[in-house]
Formats: structure tokens, sequence, C-alpha cells
């Protein structure tokens, strides 16, 4: 065995023993830990920006692009926003321990069914540092063990806002092996990581389509698939002008490096040369390369539409846009080209409105509202882990809820079946 390979059994063991603790952990001791993470965090503010010039420096030198600095930049504002995160997540109900469901049985049986912990979550990220204190936070919260694998790009800026999370783990008196961190930047650690089936209970890839493809592909343990976000923006021809331009514009110029930023405009045919066309304006202005689709070709400032840039994630300030007849052709073309992860259509018409959220089934939907909302912060979870696009178990922002499981809590009184 590999040194790598006996790292990580022992942090999956240390991990597991630790869910023994925080499968009991009070609700006060995780608020403690969190509120004592933010603390240490926001006092080691310093430390960590130095932390995250290293990284950047060296994220430069690999030639990233803008989008991908923008999403590993660390400055004292995104540092508190870290930090209000995790005040965010300790503020909220714990989960463990919540019934869903209960009810009596005609045999005198009493039912309970309440939110467990999932045990241990396996974390792989790529060049977004933030996610080491949301999804650390985010597990302790469900009562879940967790073993970060941040991506070569923010290994100093991970390390920095680890040290953080320990930081309050011991504040409050709970295991420190609760969150870890994998120490290497050697993809074996990965692929121990996809293999430990006795010491992980969930992997949850957040990345590119190649982390996640790869993880799909050689995972042992279960997965949460967080895969690319290829969304889509429908104006409709009942469309209000003035929210169709101000959504749009947001929803692609915000930050272009996020999973929820819109890659693909899809016009309603009778709008093309009117709101259509000034949209298309507004966004060529604001610096987006807009590479269009037959019957936008004449618009000015456009250029010509390659089939590979439909169904791509750009993540960048560049937009694909094509044409269709109304909402079942914005349907069709999202159907054969989105990645069920978030969409949105614009208009005034409450049926339109109603066959696209119907037609489509993607984890999020949206009606006139801007698709950088796609975030778990946003949707009052305090932070997210990612946005699952599978189907099973969880779907859309995944929050400490999202991180639990159930059991069944049976009482009888001496009661036997018949």
């Amino acid at each position: 065995m590999s040194e790598i390979s006996q790292n990580m059994l022992e942090m999956g063991k240390r991990a597991r023993k630790a869910t023994e603790t925080l499968a009991q952990a009070t609700p006060e001791a995780k608020t403690r830990a969190l509120e004592a993470a933010a603390e240490a965090l926001w006092e080691a503010r310093a430390e960590v920006i130095a932390a995250n010039a290293r990284d950047m420096e060296a994220a430069q030198g690999k030639g990233l692009s803008g989008a991908m600095l923008d999403r590993l930049m660390l400055d004292e504002t995104r540092v508190k926003g870290i930090c209000d995160s995790l005040r965010a997540v300790a503020a909220q109900a714990d989960p463990v321990g919540q019934v869903i469901a209960e009810f009596d049985r005609p045999t005198g049986l009493h039912i309970q069914r309440v939110r467990t912990p999932l045990g241990v979550v396996g974390v792989i990220y790529e060049s977004r540092p933030n996610v080491t204190a949301d999804a650390g936070g985010l597990c302790l919260k469900a009562g879940n063990a967790v073993i970060l694998r941040g991506g070569s790009e923010s290994f100093h800026s991970s390390r920095a806002i680890h040290a953080a999370l320990v930081a309050g783990l011991r504040t409050a008196g709970l295991p420190e092996d609760a969150i870890q961190l994998v120490q290497t930047t050697d993809r074996a650690a990965v692929s121990d990581m996809l293999r430990m089936v006795e010491h992980i209970d969930v992997i949850v890839p957040r990345g590119g389509k190649g982390l996640v493809g790869l993880v799909q592909r050689e995972a042992r343990v279960p997965v949460f698939a967080h895969l690319e976000g290829i969304c889509h923006v429908y104006v409709d021809a009942a469309a209000d002008p003035e929210k169709a331009r101000r959504v749009v514009l947001n929803a692609k110029t915000r930050r272009t490096g996020i999973c929820g930023a819109a890659e693909c405009l899809l016009l309603h045919r009778d709008i093309v040369d009117g709101l259509g066309a000034e949209i298309i304006a507004e966004l060529v202005g604001a610096g987006v390369e807009m590479r269009v689709g037959e019957g936008l070709q004449h618009l000015p400032g456009v250029v010509p539409a390659k089939p590979e840039d439909f169904g791509c994630e750009f993540l960048d300030k560049i937009m694909a846009a094509a044409v269709v007849d109304d909402v079942e052709g914005a349907i069709a073309h999202i159907r054969a080209y989105g990645s069920q992860h978030t969409d949105a259509i614009l208009t005034e018409d409450d049926a339109v409105a109603a066959r696209f959220f119907a037609g489509l089934d993607s984890a999020i939907l949206m009606r006139n509202a801007s698709t950088q909302f796609a975030d778990g912060g946003e949707f009052g979870l305090g932070a997210e882990i990612g946005i699952a696009t599978g189907k099973m178990h969880a779907r859309g922002p995944v929050g400490a809820e999202q991180l639990t499981s159930f059991k069944y809590l049976v009482t009888g009184d001496g009661t036997v079946r018949a």
C-alpha cells in the first residue's frame, strides 16, 4: 500500500470514529463550533488572504482564465462572506432528530421517521476555496464527518480556511477529525476516496465536467453529482421588455464563472428584431461574445455559432443564442442541450410559464428571475455543498437538511405480529 493510500485509510478511520460523537452532539455544540470557526477565520483573514495570494500567483502562471481566477480570488469582502455563511448555517435549525413523519398503526405501533446523519461525506472540489468552509460547515451541522479534497489551485487557501474550522471544533469540544482536509495535491488521493466504501458514505464532486465525469465513472461510493451548469434563459413573446433586459444581463454577466451563469439565450421568433436585438446589443456592449445561430447572424457585433457552442458551459464572457418558434421549441432545445441544472423563462403569460415548468425536469426552474440565484445561500440554506443535478436523494442546492438520511423509530407495548 502506498503512503498516500495509507494516509487516506487512516483519515477514513478517524472520520468514521468521529461520527460516533457527532451523531450525538448537541445542537448547541455544533452551533458553537461554527460560530467559533467564523470568529477564527475572521481573525486570521490576513493569513488567509496571503495564502490565497500564493494560489493566485501560481494560477496566473498556469494561464487560468479570468473567470477561473475570479472563482479562486479571496479578499476581505469575500472572507467576510464566508464567515457570514458559517454564521448563517450555525443559526439554522438543527436537522438531526427532526421528525419528518409520525403515525400510529392499527397494530398498536407508533412510528416516527426522523432525520439522521449520512455518516462520512467525501467532498472533491476544484478552484473555489469557499467550498472548504461551506462543505465543512454544512456537514458538521448535519452531524456528518467530512473529508475535503480541494484542487491544487486553491491548496494554500483551503489549508488556511480549514485551520479555522478545526479551531472551531476545538473550541466546542468536538473531535477535530470531524473536518479533515487531504494534505496532498496528488490525484491518487482522489482515486482512493472513490473506493473507500467502508469509510465514506457518499461522495460530492464539485467542479467541471471532467472532474464530475471521472467521479461518476470510477466511484464505488454513492455520488451526489454536481454536473456542469449549462443554464438557459428563454425570452418568450410575452416577456416584459424591461424585466427581460435586466434579468438576461444579470444572468450572464454578474459573475460568469459560477455554475448559475446563463450560457445560452433562447429567443421567441416574434421578438428577434425587437426585444431580442436589444438584449443581444446590451450583452455585446457588456463585452459578451455572442455566438448566434440562424436567424440572428444579421445582428451587429455577433459571431456565427458552431454546433458545439450549444450545450457548452463557457464560464466566461461568451454566450450562445438561438431562435425558437415558441415555448415548445425552447423546451425541446433545453432537453437536447441542457444539463438539468437551472433554466429560466421570461414571460408574463401564466399558461406559457406553467408549460415551461411542466415540460422540463431541471433541478431548478425559474420565472422572471436571474439564474444567478441558483445558490444555496439565496435559497435560505446558509450555504451549499453544491447543486445536485441527479435524481436520487438530493436535487438542487444541497444544504444541511439534504445531508441527512432518515431512520424509523418504532414503539410498541409488548406488540406481536399475528
